[in-house]
């Protein structure tokens, strides 16, 4: 599998949409999935994955320079879904890992439930098998805390809750990239604590608003979770707001065969953050199954 930028068509209703994905690493393959929807792929890149595993990070549909839909309505589960069995169809393997974060997850876990002979294993970061309206009223509750917590030292800080909850698919692609940056401090422990560090990330985060014109019903697979068969590696971030550990919680407990993984000084972004302990809680899990040499 050659390293670089890649890009399929994929039928979809009477057209024929481009889909990109990225090759970086050496080994056996693990697919990557972004999250959002409508977030761009790049600021989920691991390069401590890649020294053990070829990594394919997904484009989604919607994002980048892979296509756009033409009716926007459907930015659906269903439609993420058929993109990834194409790109892993295209891979041509018979099984592979799959790493979905966040939104990227929900994908993941729909993906696995529909296509369980092609995963080998899972790690579902920092997501859940749900997001009901309780789920984003938790999440709102969670920025007003954080909001309290810091509004004194970080006043920006005050818009904060605005942000989260404002209606992304009547923004262009800049009005969506611009809410995105405003508020990722909130998806970090630390991030003033390691301002230098995380700000130039910061800046190159990019959204792109068509996938928030999905009309879907709530992502919610709880009652599904005890035929999920593949392998999981359920690990979220101690502090992230959204997706914590109560979400991961649900599925270490619904599906039956998990591993549940806290990362302590982390929020929604623990690859980023606790980069060391990321990978070599990824790679213990992918090697206890036999998919990497086991490094433990």
């Amino acid at each position: 599998m050659s390293p670089g930028t890649h890009t399929i068509t994929v039928p979809h209703g009477s057209a024929h949409v481009a889909v990109r994905y990225h090759v970086a690493g050496s080994g056996p393959v693990c697919l990557a999935h972004p999250g959002g929807p409508g977030i761009g792929w790049d600021y989920l890149r691991m390069p401590g994955l890649e020294d053990s595993l070829t990594m394919v990070y997904v484009e989604p549909v919607g994002t980048g320079d892979s296509g756009r839909l033409p009716d926007p309505r459907d930015y659906t589960m269903a439609t993420y879904t058929q993109f990834l069995h194409a790109v892993v169809e295209h891979l041509g393997l018979p099984r592979v890992a799959l790493l979905g974060h966040s939104h990227g997850g929900f994908v993941a876990q729909r993906y696995a439930l529909d296509h369980p002979a092609r995963v080998s294993a899972l790690v579902l970061y920092d997501t859940s098998p749900v997001a009901d309206e309780e789920f984003w009223s938790a999440a709102v509750d969670a920025m007003e805390r954080f909001t309290k917590d810091h509004v004194d030292e970080h006043p920006e800080v005050a818009d904060y809750v605005a942000a989260l909850t404002s209606r992304l698919d009547l923004l262009n692609d800049d009005g969506a990239t611009a809410v995105l940056r405003t508020t990722m401090p909130a998806y970090l422990y630390d991030y003033w604590g390691r301002e230098a560090e995380f700000a130039p990330a910061r800046g190159t985060l990019r959204m792109y608003a068509a996938p928030s014109r999905g009309e879907d019903s709530p992502f919610d697979v709880r009652q599904e979770l005890p035929a999920l068969t593949p392998p999981a590696l359920v690990l979220a971030g101690r502090h992230d707001f959204i997706c914590g550990p109560r979400w991961a919680d649900l599925l270490h407990e619904g599906a039956h065969d998990t591993e549940l993984k806290i990362v302590e000084r982390a929020g929604h972004l623990a690859h980023l953050e606790q980069p060391a302990e990321f990978d070599a809680s990824v790679l213990a899990f992918l090697g206890a199954h036999g998919i990497v040499a086991d490094v433990r």
